[in-house]
C-alpha cells in the first residue's frame, strides 16, 4: 500500500522547506534508511532520509521549490501502484489534476490545442511555474538552439525564478524549431518558450498566434549594447554557477555544485561526463586534483593573492566611473534570518549594559589549563562556563516571555552562535552549569564545526535559555546583540585589548574585555541585568572562583 511522505518538521522554528535536490527519482527503488532529498530549513540543509521502502511513485516538490511543513513531498509504494486518488486528496479543492497533469505543470506545460491548429508531433512548451510564488521567470541560458535534436530528459534551458536558477528539461522528444523567449529575457508563466516536432514541420503563423506576454528589446538597443559598453552594469547572480578561465559558464548539477563547494573543488577543472559535458555528481566525487595543479618551477613568484585568485571564480573587471551591482537570491536561512530577528528587535523592548573586565587572571589561568597534554581552552570557553554560573544565581535573566506570564528556566543552555555560509546557526550547549571547562571546549569545537558542514541535527540547536555571541576572534572591541527569542538576554564579547590601566592608583599596562548584555526589558530590569554582569566579571575576572 502506498504511503504519503509530507515535508517534515526538521527544526522547532520551521514553517517551510525548500527541496535543495531529489537523491531519487521517480521509478527507483527505495530502502529504508536511503537518502531522499535534501531540504533546506530555516536553519541547516539536512538530508532527509526514507523510512519506508518500495518504490518512488510521485514526487510533489520538485527541486529548488519551497512548501509548508506537512504538504505532499512524495508517495512511496509498489511499483505500478495507482497513486492518482493519493494525490487528489492532498491537493487543494480547487486543483482537480491527475498526477500528470500536475507534474506537466510543474515541469513543463505542454498547451492542448485542438488538433487542426497543429501540424501532427507539435508540441507548444510554455514557461513554466517552478516555485510557489513564480509569476514570470527570465531565461538564464539556452542549452539547446533550433535545429538540435532534444531527447526526452534532455535539458533545455535554465530558468531564473524569484527563488532560484533552475535546470528545465523536456517530457517531449524531437526537434527544436523555435524559441520564443530568448536569453537574458522575462516572460510571465505559460508564455510561450518554445515548439517541439518533427524535423521540417512548418510552424509559420504558430508563435504569431500564441502571445508571449515577453519583452523583446529593440534592434536599436541591441545595436547600442554592442556598439558600446553600458553606462549601468547589473551582474544577476546565478545560483551555483560558475564560469571557466575563458568565461565560459560551466554546466553541472546541483548535487554536483553542492559536493564541489563542501570539497573546494574548483569545477572549471572537473571534466562532465553528462550532456553537453554537463558535470554530475559521480564526476565530481571521482575528481582527483593532482592531476589538473601545473607545477611551480624555481623562478616562478606565488603570492597568497596569486594562489586565492585561482581557488575562487574570477570577478568580472568593471572600468572606473561605472556603476555596478550584483544580485544575490535569498536562502531560506538568511530569509527566516531577516524574519526572526526584525521580530525580536520590534517585539523586544531591547536595551544593553556594558561592563569592562580585566583579564589578565584570566589569561594567566588559561595559560595554565592549555599546558595540561590533549587539553585546549579557549577565552570564549572560559566565558560560557562563567555565564552558566552566574545564570544559576540570577535565574531571571535566564527566562522567557509570554503574554500571560514569564518562565523561569532553572536549567542552563546556552546557544553559541556560529556563522556560517549563509547566515548564522546557534548550536545549543545543554545543561552547561555542569560542564568542565574542557567539555565545553570540546563540545563547541564538534559543534561549531559540523554547522559549517551543515552537519548538526535539529535537536542540537532548540531549547537554548541565553545565548552568546563572540565577535572578539575579528578584533571588534564593542557591540550589541539582537535577541535570540525566545531567550531574554544575549551576552555579545569583544576582543582582549592591551591598554593602559589604573591599579592601586598606578597607570600599568594591562588586558581588557568589554561585554554588552542585551536584555528585555518585559522580563529584565536594569538593575538584575547589572547584577548578573557583576556576577559574570567576578567569575572572569578570578578563574579559580568557578571551581568553588
Amino acid at each position: 500500500m502506498a504511503t504519503i511522505i509530507n515535508m517534515p518538521r526538521l527544526s522547532d522554528t520551521m514553517t517551510e522547506g525548500t527541496v535543495a535536490a531529489w537523491l531519487k527519482k521517480v521509478g527507483d527503488k527505495i530502502s529504508e534508511g536511503d537518502i531522499l532529498a535534501e531540504i533546506e530549513t530555516d536553519k541547516a540543509t539536512m538530508e532527509f532520509e526514507s523510512f519506508n521502502e518500495g518504490t518512488l511513485l510521485y514526487i510533489g516538490i520538485p527541486e529548488g521549490e519551497t512548501a509548508p511543513v506537512d504538504s505532499l513531498l512524495a508517495i512511496i509504494g509498489e511499483e505500478g501502484e495507482d497513486v492518482t486518488a493519493l494525490i487528489a486528496g492532498n491537493e487543494a479543492p480547487a486543483k482537480e489534476e491527475t498526477p500528470a497533469a500536475t507534474e506537466s505543470k510543474k515541469e513543463e506545460t505542454a498547451v492542448a490545442t485542438p488538433s487542426a491548429s497543429l501540424p501532427k508531433g507539435v508540441i507548444i512548451v510554455t514557461m513554466p511555474r517552478l516555485s510557489d510564488t513564480m509569476t514570470e521567470g527570465t531565461v538564464a541560458t539556452w542549452l539547446k538552439k533550433v535545429g538540435d535534436k532534444v531527447a526526452e530528459g534532455d535539458i533545455l534551458a535554465e530558468i531564473e525564478t524569484d527563488k532560484a536558477t533552475m535546470e528545465f528539461e523536456s517530457f517531449n522528444e524531437g526537434t527544436l524549431l523555435y524559441i520564443g523567449i530568448e536569453a537574458g529575457q522575462s516572460a510571465p508563466i505559460d508564455s510561450l518558450l518554445a515548439i517541439i516536432g518533427p524535423e521540417g514541420t512548418d510552424i509559420s503563423g504558430i508563435a504569431e498566434n500564441y502571445k508571449t506576454g515577453g519583452t523583446t528589446p529593440t534592434a536599436a538597443a541591441t545595436q547600442e549594447a554592442k556598439a558600446s559598453p553600458a553606462t549601468n552594469i547589473t551582474l544577476s547572480a546565478v545560483e551555483g554557477q560558475e564560469a571557466s578561465a575563458d568565461g565560459q559558464r560551466i554546466l553541472a548539477s546541483p548535487l554536483a555544485k553542492k559536493i564541489a563547494n563542501e570539497k573546494g573543488i574548483q569545477l572549471s577543472q572537473v571534466k562532465g561526463s553528462g550532456e553537453n559535458g554537463r558535470i554530475t555528481k559521480s564526476d565530481v566525487e571521482n575528481f582527483t586534483p593532482q592531476a589538473v595543479a601545473a607545477p611551480i618551477t624555481a623562478t616562478q613568484t606565488v603570492t597568497p593573492s596569486a594562489v586565492e585568485g585561482q581557488q575562487s571564480t574570477a570577478k568580472p573587471y568593471i572600468p572606473a566611473g561605472q556603476v555596478a551591482t550584483e544580485e544575490i537570491k535569498n536562502s531560506q536561512m538568511r530569509k527566516i534570518i531577516a524574519k526572526r530577528l526584525a521580530e525580536s528587535l520590534f517585539t523586544a523592548p531591547h536595551y544593553n549594559l556594558v561592563i569592562e573586565v580585566t583579564m589578565d587572571e584570566a589569561m594567566k589561568s588559561r595559560a595554565i589549563i592549555n599546558s595540561v597534554p590533549d587539553t585546549k581552552v579557549s577565552f570564549n570557553d572560559m566565558v560560557i562556563k562563567a555565564s552558566a554560573l552566574a545564570l544559576k544565581k540570577h535565574p531571571k535573566i535566564n527566562s522567557q516571555w509570554k503574554e500571560d506570564a514569564i518562565i523561569i528556566n532553572y536549567h542552563v543552555n546556552i546557544g553559541v552562535a556560529v556563522a556560517v555560509e549563509d547566515g548564522l546557526v546557534v548550536p545549543v550547549l545543554p545543561f552547561t552549569d555542569g560542564m568542565s571547562l574542557s567539555q565545553i571546549g570540546a563540545s563547541v569545537r564538534d559543534l561549531a564545526g559540523r554547522a559549517k558542514n551543515k552537519k548538526l541535527l535539529p535537536t542540537e540547536m532548540e531549547g537554548s535559555t541565553f545565548t552568546i555571541s563572540n565577535l572578539g576572534m575579528f578584533g571588534i572591541t564593542e557591540f550589541n546583540s539582537i535577541i535570540n527569542q525566545p531567550n531574554s538576554a544575549i551576552l555579545s564579547v569583544g576582543a582582549i585589548v592591551e591598554k593602559p590601566v589604573v591599579k592601586n592608583g598606578q597607570i600599568v599596562v594591562g588586558n581588557t574585555m568589554m561585554l554588552s548584555l542585551a536584555c528585555d526589558h518585559r522580563t529584565i530590569d536594569g538593575a538584575t541585568g547589572a547584577q548578573f554582569l557583576q556576577t559574570l566579571k567576578q567569575y572572569i575576572e578570578n578563574p579559580v572562583t568557578m571551581l568553588a
